[in-house]
């Protein structure tokens, strides 16, 4: 069990720990100049059962508050420290904010210093912090009254966390592993050492890890779990991690980073959050207003988006969006806390939601209804209601990565969700059933409009019915129709199956002879009045019959009188796609298009125009980029 002090400055707090562990937390000389802890400090003390008591000593000074916030992440138990003499003071009033917005309901009072006072005075106190207790998620813990330098009471309080951390059980170390880093040091013949509290996940020897945000890879050589050498550090546990790299050092480090495994680094300057101010913020907060934001062990500066109005009232709660001044790891149901631009005063907290939400239109009623979906408690609820409120889908990597789900947690949650899957993707198979209708509706309605054409192509397809489903996704969809028997493809075109449009035996005469001619040019065919007077035909009957030959699929009309074989268009939108993959920029020019077929640059042109009208590329200045 962690257990974390809260409490005002010179109230005992740095004392009790010794008195409870035997160990000094303040490690720092100025410190132990002054007499007042600056930095975060930790001991450890062991249990009959054998496993160890871990404590984070925090700063109670107000202006050290940054550094109680990067240690009160992460604990399981909040000691909270009272002098009999003072009674609760304004920093007990805020790290008791705190505690309550990190969602934190386990713990005790010590009541220090009762040998300077009177027993009257001792209860005085006791009450004080009962009432201050009032309401609180820790309203019924219990309180220790005694004393650090003569001992009484502190058997008591010890015998209590031990107690509590007997019953206690432990985390469940599911999820990837991820430690928030809250200091780094170098030891002669040992290397850089981190040191931060597990919050998910297990660590072991010789694990491949990142440091994140910066995506550095590091490997663990070395594992302190609760102050004792270990070959594993599990969810829960305080661990020092030895680290090695290839030109990794501990000036790569910065408190508030994280090691974590490659499947949950994703560094994020957007947090979708639910934000409740506390009453105590005195006044509204504005939208866009600039505050402190930390998350584990990090400080950042930021701008609050708020997503359900323009000014957010004490006591009050609602949707947000965080804009930060720099890039941290974050995942859902990560805990936050929210300070002024001053850094001087404590505003609220609350927990994030969505570690990667959209930029723009970030207040749609379909961007709500996903908040919504992801304020469940279940992650079955959470999925099935994203999947609901996602008509484009959810991307199944995005989705474990936001919610911290190992490959095989996300295949187990898949199996307990009803849905469909394409190409990386789920649906809800409601929206799935609606998108192989609306396909099949729209097939229709294409041939009541044009019954002597054979149909749309995919691309144009897709942009009638789904413009924002992904072109992999929609041909997995497309896929799925043909393999049931429910469409049909002749070349590029689309059709229903019984949708057919026939030639007469002797426009089939014609055909047999032409389509050889089409394919002895591939990329630059002859003109309709060419083949007419090569067959001698009719140049008014050639045009009609290549006409009808692209309107069944056969022919694709790609400029003015230039008719393309299937086969022949295939190729060429390769070629395009090649060049696009080679380009820095995705780019294709015309005149690289152009050398790259062999013809001329009009016809090149005309090429992509026509691969800009068919919808697999676009217009992008002089240039053209593919959809």
């Amino acid at each position: 069990m962690i257990i974390g002090t809260a409490g005002h400055i010179d109230h005992g707090k740095t004392s009790l720990v010794k008195a409870l562990t035997g160990v000094d937390a303040d490690r720092l000389k100025e410190e132990k100049a002054r007499g007042i802890t600056l930095d975060l400090g930790y001991a450890y003390s062991p249990l009959p059962g054998g496993e160890m008591l871990g404590f984070i000593d925090v700063p109670g000074h107000e202006k050290l508050v940054h550094n109680m916030l990067a240690g009160a992440t992460g604990i399981d138990f909040v000691l909270l420290v009272v002098a009999a003499d003072d009674g609760p003071m304004p920093q007990t009033r805020e790290h008791l904010a705190i505690l309550n917005q990190l969602g934190l309901s386990l713990g005790a009072v010590a009541l220090t210093k009762i040998d300077r006072v009177p027993e009257e005075r001792v209860a005085q106190a006791w009450a004080e912090v009962e009432s201050l207790l009032q309401g609180t998620p820790l309203a019924d813990c219990p309180v220790f009254p005694l004393s650090a330098v003569s001992g009484a009471g502190v058997e008591a309080l010890r015998g209590h966390l031990e107690a509590v951390a007997a019953a206690l059980p432990p985390r469940a170390a599911t999820g990837n592993f991820r430690l928030a880093v809250d200091r780094c040091f170098t030891l002669a013949g040992t290397g850089t050492v981190v040191t931060g509290t597990v919050f998910s996940g297990t660590v072991r020897v010789g694990d491949q890890l990142l440091l994140s945000p910066a995506g550095i890879p590091v490997r663990v050589r070395g594992i302190h779990a609760q102050n004792r050498s270990s070959e594993l550090g599990v969810t829960g546990q305080r661990c020092a991690l030895n680290l090695a790299g290839t030109g990794f050092n501990k000036d790569d480090v910065r408190r508030g980073d994280w090691v974590l495994a490659g499947a949950a680094h994703g560094p994020t300057q957007r947090l979708d959050v639910r934000l409740h101010l506390l009453p105590s913020a005195g006044k509204a907060l504005r939208h866009w207003s600039p505050v402190h934001f930390h998350l584990g062990a990090v400080d950042v500066t930021a701008r609050v988006a708020l997503l359900e109005g323009e000014a957010l009232e004490p006591g009050a709660s609602a949707w947000a969006q965080i804009v930060l001044d720099r890039s941290i790891g974050a995942l859902r149901g990560d805990r936050f806390i929210i300070r002024d631009q001053s850094a001087s005063r404590t505003l609220g907290g609350g927990a994030v939601l969505d570690p990667y939400p959209p930029a723009r239109k970030r207040r749609t009623p379909e961007r709500l209804a996903i908040l919504t979906a992801l304020e469940q408690a279940t992650l079955e609820a959470v999925l099935s209601g994203v999947l609901e409120a996602s008509p484009g889908g959810v991307d199944l990597t995005r989705f474990a990565l936001t919610c911290n789900l190992s490959s095989a947690e996300a295949e187990a949650l898949l199996r307990q969700v009803p849905l469909a899957a394409a190409d990386g993707m789920v649906f809800a198979q409601s929206v799935w059933q609606g998108l192989r209708q609306a396909v099949l509706e729209r097939l229709a309605e294409a041939h009541r409009q044009s019954p002597d054409t054979l149909g749309p192509g995919a691309n144009q397809l897709r942009m009638q019915v789904a413009p924002r489903l992904a072109r992999a996704v929609f041909d997995s969809l497309l896929a799925q129709l043909r393999a049931e028997g429910l469409i049909a493809q002749s070349g590029l075109w689309l059709h229903l199956p019984d949708h057919r449009i026939t030639l007469s035996t002797g426009d089939q005469e014609i055909w047999h002879k032409v389509a050889p001619l089409l394919l002895d040019q591939p990329f630059q065919p002859p003109r309709v009045r060419d083949l007419a007077a090569a067959l001698q035909v009719e140049e008014a009957r050639m045009r009609l019959l290549l006409q009808r030959l692209a309107a069944m699929g056969e022919t694709y009309r790609v400029a003015h009188d230039h008719y393309f074989m299937p086969q022949s268009v295939a190729q060429l939108e390769e070629i395009a796609r090649e060049l696009a993959a080679g380009s820095q920029d995705g780019a294709i020019a015309a005149a690289q298009f152009r050398d790259r077929i062999g013809v001329g640059r009009k016809l090149a042109i005309q090429i992509l125009e026509f691969f800009d009208s068919s919808g697999i590329t676009r217009r992008a200045g002089d240039t053209h980029r593919l959809r």
